[in-house]
């Protein structure tokens, strides 16, 4: 009976130890949010529309883009971005998605989609060579970005201004792309504030 009374009064101390602490952080293992149509697109593409899902994997997360509603059999780059519009802050190229005849795409990436993607430059470094036309104006070293910057938005962008221009968009030429002679941008998540992108919202 004693024994019994003291593993009841263990436990309960341990509860209360738990209760005190307070509740841990919540552990998202998946995420789903939606991208709207840019400004510079909403008059020439004005149902085009994006659904996104994000599934931790361990160690990298999945990243689910499917889009509807823009220029069929087209190219578009996606990238992960700062603040979704313009000037867009600090920007990584994540990868293509090409649409089929019906104007809907689908893209999967591996990568760190969550609170903690972020981009980071302790100090300066020499540039590599340039490799496109658009590169030779860039200078020779990089800033520098001691502290880290979250990039938690998501951006897409035609790949070809040509393509814009035949959609009724307008044709400026933007850097975008591998050869950074991309469109403009079609969708992002505005739907967010600039400082809470839905990345933000994800935690491994």
């Amino acid at each position: 009976m004693k024994k019994s009374l003291l593993a009841l009064l263990i436990v309960t101390i341990i509860g209360g130890a738990g209760m005190l602490a307070g509740p841990a952080r919540a552990v998202v293992l998946n995420a789903k949010f939606d991208m709207k149509v840019s400004p510079g697109a909403a008059g020439c593409l004005p149902n085009a529309v994006g659904h996104v899902t994000i599934n931790h994997l361990g160690a990298v997360e999945s990243l689910h883009v499917e889009v509807f509603g823009v220029k069929p059999d087209t190219d578009y780059d996606l990238f992960i971005i700062q603040v979704p519009n313009a000037p867009f802050g600090l920007s990584w190229y994540q990868g293509d998605i090409e649409t089929d005849s019906r104007g809907r795409g689908v893209g999967d990436f591996a990568g760190r989609f969550s609170v903690e993607t972020f981009i980071v430059a302790p100090n300066q470094a020499t540039v590599p060579v340039p490799v496109h036309p658009a590169d030779a104006t860039q200078p020779g070293t990089n800033p520098a970005i001691p502290k880290p910057i979250h990039t938690f938005h998501l951006g897409l962008w035609f790949n070809s201004p040509t393509d814009a221009a035949n959609q009724g968009c307008p044709a400026t030429v933007t850097p975008f792309n591998g050869d950074h002679t991309a469109g403009i941008q079609v969708l992002n998540t505005a739907g967010f504030p600039d400082d809470r992108g839905p990345l933000r919202n994800f935690r491994p």
